[in-house]
């Protein structure tokens, strides 16, 4: 069997479509952007720019934009380890039209991760923003509401609940925006996050008890009987 029948043919494709094909889009743009200054500017988050020329696409262009490799990979990376399993629950749950659903999450966690940006610097030429790390929070994020008692592993080595994990992640992402010390879109990371969890729970909101009944069942923390 030839490569590309095995890919073809690979869980990804075969069960999340929608995933795979935001990361080849997202790669492909991001690698041509790269040596391609003038694409770069076209495509990156500017506040001001929307403002005063109305180039609303850029709410959604520069997630397909990213500062470098490490950036790119990381970004895709969490993407690929989430993507695949929020995307496939939400056709479990929804249905057809939850490919539709996944599609509407992470579109338009690119958009709401940035709002709070777009206010704060709409008059400020020189604030700029890439990557898609708001959309990919969103994602987590889903996955975090469908699984909340998950094991994630912080740096590939550090095992956390997933919610334990996402609680850290919401206080650090705040914390950070608010000394607005480094160029880290922590407020898109935030509310990227927010937006996914609340975005996937007002579909169902039968998922919000499924949730809570995770965290309070010490069965599924692995603090029950033996």
């Amino acid at each position: 069997m030839s490569a590309t029948a095995l890919f073809l043919l690979s869980p990804i494709f075969t069960n999340a479509p929608l995933t795979l094909a935001i990361i080849v889009i997202t790669g492909i743009t991001s690698y041509q952007a790269f040596n391609n200054p003038e694409l770069y500017g076209k495509l990156i988050f500017n506040p001001y720019t929307i403002n005063k020329r109305r180039e609303w696409y850029r709410f959604w262009s520069y997630g397909l934009l990213h500062a470098n490799w490490i950036h790119l990979a990381l970004n895709l990376f969490v993407l690929y380890g989430f993507g695949m399993s929020v995307e496939m629950t939400y056709k479990a749950l929804f249905g057809p039209i939850g490919t539709l659903y996944y599609l509407l999450l992470y579109v338009f966690g690119l958009s709401a991760s940035t709002l709070y940006d777009y206010f704060k610097h709409r008059e400020n030429w020189h604030y700029n923003a890439v990557g898609a790390s708001g959309a990919v929070s969103a994602v987590l994020f889903a996955a975090i509401l469908f699984q909340p008692t998950q094991i994630l592993l912080i740096y590939g080595i550090i095992p956390i609940p997933a919610v334990i994990g996402g609680g850290l992640y919401l206080a650090y992402s705040y914390y950070m925006a608010r000394r607005g010390r480094d160029n880290i879109g922590h407020d898109a990371h935030f509310w990227g996050a927010v937006w996914g969890f609340v975005f996937t729970a007002a579909l169902d909101y039968r998922l919000l008890w499924s949730f809570w009944v995770q965290v309070t069942t010490p069965d599924l923390w692995g603090f029950g009987p033996n």
